[in-house]
């Protein structure tokens, strides 16, 4: 069975990155590849049947795998070599792209891509981080770790789309912004801060999709939005396994428990309504289909700027801060009294009249903020 070469249209990975738990898959392919071949050359007749079995059953065996993976099988697959980066979602999904580049202040990072694109008919403005596929591109995009410049840049292009009334896209996929030395110094912890509250005061709709690895304040750099969407086999979380093991445990031999207990998968985050939906990847993963996956991610973002064009505008604001101002509400083994006074006391601030706010700016972004807190 030849290696795939090509990212965007392979069907099946290669030798060299096979996963442990996808040994059956690559056992079922090899046989149905030898049934193919007997076939092609004259000497199979009557594989037919054979073949169209196989075919079937490989499909049921990826979709069973996949179906119950572990949390860290689901971060061994997000950060699979073949999986689809946001530079092929641009060839599959997007038309007319237009990079911007630069952050008109130290230079251009090019583990965040920006520019402008056209869904179908939709103009909008593209922003998603790039891991790079060889040695030479990854470790220019520090593999997928981008520095302050590259969130810089991500700020510069969202201000042009408000500027525009645009939508926004943003696809995540980093471990984490980048750690070093240098790029504290020029400022990564408040950039990033930056970039949370631009995007928290920007009027136009915000989509952000999770594709792969969704790491930390890396991740959140271009993660506000009014629609917060996971493939399936992605992982968001303040920290990686490893790291957590490394501080909980101190080895990071114990990563498997602690992707278990950080619930950083999409079934788990929906759950607790951190994200609004899981996109459904091909069987057996998107870097087998990356096809089959941009056509899921495609119609995800096709829904949520319908769904969000519905909003009235000048709602827009006030419904991306409840959003995230629900995020970890609960009542966990408190007594009924005390759990229904907190509700109450929580529903009667909502129902406070709060007097109106003046429109402001925020570092060039005409901004409204909300009429509660």
């Amino acid at each position: 069975m030849p290696p795939a070469t090509n990212p965007k249209t392979n069907t099946q990975a290669p030798n060299q990155y096979r996963l442990p738990f996808e040994a059956p898959i690559f056992e079922m392919e090899a046989r149905l590849a030898e049934l193919e071949a007997r076939q092609s050359q004259g000497d199979g007749s009557g594989l037919s049947d054979q073949i169209r079995t196989i075919r079937r059953e490989l499909i049921g065996l990826k979709r069973a795998i996949f179906a119950n993976l572990t949390p860290w099988e689901t971060v061994q697959v997000s950060r699979h070599q073949l999986r689809p980066q946001s530079r092929d979602y641009l060839e599959l999904i997007f038309d007319q792209f237009l990079e911007l580049h630069g952050d008109r202040a130290v230079g251009d990072d090019p583990a965040m891509v920006t520019g402008f694109a056209h869904l179908g008919e939709k103009k909008l403005m593209f922003i998603g981080h790039q891991k790079g596929r060889d040695l030479a591109e990854r470790t220019a995009c520090n593999f997928g770790c981008a520095h302050p410049e590259g969130y810089r840049k991500a700020l510069r292009a969202m201000k042009l789309a408000a500027r525009h009334q645009l939508p926004i896209v943003c696809l995540i996929d980093t471990p984490g912004a980048y750690p070093g030395i240098q790029a504290e110094e020029r400022g990564q912890a408040a950039i990033i801060a930056e970039n949370l509250m631009a995007m928290s005061q920007i009027d136009t709709p915000i989509v952000c999709v999770v594709i792969g690895e969704g790491g930390s304040g890396g991740a959140l750099g271009i993660g506000i939005g009014d629609r917060v969407g996971m493939m399936e086999h992605s992982y968001y979380s303040v920290i990686s396994p490893e790291g957590c093991a490394t501080i909980l445990w101190k080895t990071a031999e114990r990563k498997d428990r602690a992707a278990e207990a950080l619930k950083m998968t999409g079934r788990d985050l929906l759950r607790f309504g951190i994200i609004d939906e899981v996109v459904e990847e091909p069987p057996g993963g998107a870097h087998r289909d990356p096809r089959g996956a941009a056509i899921a991610l495609k119609g995800f973002l096709t829904r949520s700027l319908r769904k969000i064009a519905e909003i009235p505008r000048e709602q827009l604001l006030e419904h991306r801060y409840q959003k995230f101002r629900r995020i970890g509400e609960f009542f966990e083994d408190l007594p009924e009294p005390i759990a229904a006074e907190g509700a109450a006391t929580a529903r009667a601030e909502e129902e406070t009249p709060q007097e109106p706010v003046s429109p402001s700016s925020v570092n060039g972004i005409s901004v409204h903020p909300p009429a509660s807190s």
